[in-house]
């Protein structure tokens, strides 16, 4: 199979990087965020994230959290379609993305600073590392 010790050599070396790759990927997304409580904590206090997976400003919203973005309190609007909207929007009359809504009913369209959300629900905002 192998015909010297270099490609013996090259197939460990490569082998590894193959492996380490998947363990680099799988590390970063399960691996601690300074947001995993601050997002999970915009939940706990009812706040709701209201957008759709093809709206630029939703992932960039997303992004501010990064791989705490899946503990975001997000409810998809859209279909998969892109063409139309899913009733639990619908029948929140959702106009636009992203939108916030908080406890007191009171909501924010658009990107949402950080700082705004910990002072709309009370949660604590981690100081930055």
């Amino acid at each position: 199979m192998f015909k010297n010790k270099s490609n013996i050599i090259w197939a460990v070396v490569i082998g590894g990087v193959i492996v380490g790759g998947f363990w680099w990927i799988n590390y970063t997304k399960t691996a601690p965020n300074i947001y995993d409580s601050f997002a999970q904590c915009l939940g706990d206090k009812g706040a709701k994230f209201y957008g759709t997976f093809w709206c630029p400003y939703c992932n960039k919203q997303k992004a501010m959290f990064g791989s705490s973005a899946h503990r975001l309190p997000y409810v998809e609007c859209s279909t998969a379609d892109r063409k139309n909207q899913l009733p639990v929007c619908r029948d929140k009359n959702i106009t636009g993305y992203p939108t916030w809504e908080f406890a007191d009913g009171s909501r924010e369209n658009g990107v949402v600073e950080l700082k705004k959300l910990a002072e709309k629900t009370g949660c604590e905002l981690p100081a930055k590392q």
